[in-house]
């Protein structure tokens, strides 16, 4: 069992992090902008809560995001309370979201300066593969952060 924060419960991000707790048997901390949907997951799943993407990303073994677009993205690990201010040094973050490359360069910088790692790993199957568990996942980074 892995400790696993989850940022971004949209319609791919909500099933997602689902699996991770139900399937996966996880200790799962979820963050959502829309705090509502965020406790309407922890009492569907029996997850956790955060009230930022920083709360979320701390201690976490891995950090999973699928949010919006680049600047969601930025928004949620560079910006004001996000995730990459907490996460230690070993820890991986894993980008869901359908972003661009630049974003995906830029962010694996920021993780490696701070001693964490960047999987960028956007999802193929839509909304049914999420709800069912049968993505696929197209994974890039560094071999140790992807045997991790």
């Amino acid at each position: 069992m892995a400790k696993v924060a989850f940022i971004g419960l949209g319609v791919m991000g909500y099933p997602m992090a689902g699996h991770l707790k139900a399937r996966g048997g996880h200790d799962v901390t979820v963050y959502n902008r829309t705090g509502a949907k965020a406790e309407q997951w922890a009492a569907a799943f029996g997850g956790r809560t955060a009230a930022t993407p920083a709360e979320a990303a701390k201690d976490q073994d891995f950090v999973f995001a699928c949010v919006g677009n680049d600047d969601d993205l930025r928004s949620v690990t560079t910006g004001e309370n996000g995730a990459f201010e907490t996460m230690a040094p070993g820890s991986v973050f894993i980008d869901n979201t359908t972003a661009s490359a630049a974003v995906a360069r830029e962010l694996y910088a920021a993780a490696a300066a701070k001693g964490a790692h960047f999987i960028d790993a956007p999802v193929s199957g839509g909304q049914a593969g999420a709800e069912n568990g049968v993505l696929t996942v197209m994974c890039g980074g560094d071999a140790e952060a992807f045997d991790k």
